[in-house]
């Protein structure tokens, strides 16, 4: 016989699945967009890499931000099921109309927002944490994947091709493979970043609840519950993706700007670089498809100028979407938080 307890925590693990099958799907577009653009890497293989990725990157560099969004928001023993729940299935909700539009939406953002109409409906909430650490730091970092890539393409890139200092056809058709090679390495690279950061928005609100149902305090037993959360959640992330991931891919790497390799590198190095820094450094959940995007723009401004690349249709509905999506995250919450505490389930 199944215990009461299990099927209290069982609803939750489900939509934590059922979220993470969605950040896969918009999750997919920062890691291989760049690869799938240049041409470099076929759609078939994307989930499974992907997959793979996510799962080393949050089992080895997670922790700081699962801690961030499972406990330093709201109040760790506010964590119930039925709070996580809603937190869960929120995000889920306003990442799938992002994932059925085809834009690639920032997780972080939904979750916190998320979270924070719970803490506020609560009054718990680590207002110091969201606006001096978290908010800066979604606006800061984009600004300066955008201007890196910019330097890179305009004061790099751009003068070695005027002055013929890159290589001759020739050499390159011979070095091919080693640029396909550092590329599809890049996109690992930013696959890694994402499971240190992303896979924490839905493991770990499910840790802090797993661990206040079951009673156990403690910080290496945090540690644990939540490496048991990520076993869960991680896999789905290559199920989200080889679901959504094609039509996302295909809108930030075909459609924004044509690839060549060399840009392509620096799009993934940078939004990837960024990422895992404020993953492991500062332990903050952001906006990997921000980052990449604004590394995109940044290339961009470069090769075919201000004007050019920002009337572009699809720039416009990425934007559109990023200010929606957490919106819906919050609203939803705050709805059905409403609803359970008068329906007396809290």
């Amino acid at each position: 016989m199944i215990s009461p307890l299990f099927n209290q925590l069982l609803v939750p693990y489900i939509i934590a699945m059922f979220l993470a099958i969605t950040m896969g799907g918009s999750g997919t577009a920062p890691a291989f967009s760049a690869a799938y653009g240049a041409n470099v890497i076929r759609k078939s293989m994307i989930p499974g890499l992907f997959g793979i990725m996510v799962f080393l990157g949050a089992i080895i560099a997670g922790k700081g931000t699962a801690s961030t969004v499972g406990k330093e928001l709201l109040a760790p023993e506010m964590m119930t099921f039925t709070v996580v729940s809603i937190i869960l299935f929120s995000v889920a909700i306003s990442l799938l109309i992002a994932n059925l539009v085809g834009i690639p939406q920032s997780t972080s953002q939904s979750t916190i927002m998320s979270v924070t109409a719970v803490a506020l409906y609560f009054h718990e909430l680590n207002s110091e944490k969201l606006l001096l650490e978290i908010i800066p730091t979604w606006f800061i970092l984009p600004v300066i994947s955008f201007f890196i890539s910019l330097f890179i393409g305009k004061y790099i890139y751009r003068p070695m091709r005027k002055r013929g200092l890159t290589m001759p056809r020739a050499q390159n058709e011979n070095m091919k493979p080693v640029y396909n090679g550092i590329l599809i390495v890049m996109s690992l690279y930013v696959a890694f970043s994402i499971g240190a950061n992303n896979v924490a928005n839905a493991a770990g609100p499910i840790a802090s609840m797993t661990a206040n149902e079951l009673n156990i305090s403690g910080e290496d037993h945090f540690v644990l519950i939540m490496m048991l959360s990520t076993l869960i959640v991680a896999p789905a992330f290559g199920i989200g993706s080889s679901i959504f991931g094609h039509k996302i891919v295909r809108n930030t790497g075909k459609e924004i700007i044509l690839f060549g390799k060399f840009e392509a590198v620096v799009i993934a190095f940078v939004s990837a670089s960024l990422l895992l820094f404020a993953s492991i450094v500062e332990g903050i959940p952001t906006s990997l498809v921000q980052l990449n995007v604004a590394a995109i723009l940044g290339i961009g401004v470069a090769k075919l100028g201000t004007k050019n690349i920002f009337r572009r249709t699809e720039v416009k509905k990425f934007f559109l979407m990023w200010l929606i999506a957490p919106m819906i995250a919050f609203g939803l919450s705050i709805l059905l938080i409403l609803l359970a505490d008068r329906f007396e389930m809290l």
